[in-house]
């Protein structure tokens, strides 16, 4: 049997350059990361690492400061949101990812299945955690 080697990243953080760390910044003072910066590239220099999974963490939408109701999300009253960024185990949905993760927010979740197939592609499976209350 070989040895699962298994690799935790914090989704919003990984590939955000931004080092201003502003508190209670918004997301253009402090940046994000996006599923996007899990390149083809990334991903197998990981894998190369000797890792075997990835565990994306913090994926699930959750409660969230920004607008996205251009894209049909509502928006969700600030006494339910943890920080700026929201808490990624503050779930409000757990058929669909965090729109902020994405490039796109309308294509969140193709987004989201496009980084699985790289993933799975660059020989890695995938870990996704969620916290039902």
């Amino acid at each position: 049997m070989k040895k699962a080697n298994i690799y935790q990243v914090f989704t919003r953080l990984f590939g955000n350059t931004n080092t201003s760390n502003k508190p209670w910044g918004t997301i253009e003072e402090n940046g994000i990361g996006k599923f996007s910066h899990f390149s083809d590239r990334a991903l197998s220099e990981i894998h190369k690492l000797g890792i075997t999974h990835i565990w994306y963490t913090g994926v699930m939408h959750h409660a969230l400061i920004n607008d996205y109701r251009e894209f049909g999300i509502t928006d969700d009253h600030p006494s339910i949101v943890k920080g700026r960024a929201g808490s990624p185990y503050a779930v409000k949905d757990y058929y669909s990812v965090n729109p902020d993760l994405a490039d796109d927010p309308s294509r969140r979740n193709q987004e989201f299945y496009d980084l699985i197939a790289r993933t799975h592609r660059a020989g890695m499976k995938v870990i996704v955690d969620i916290v039902p209350n």
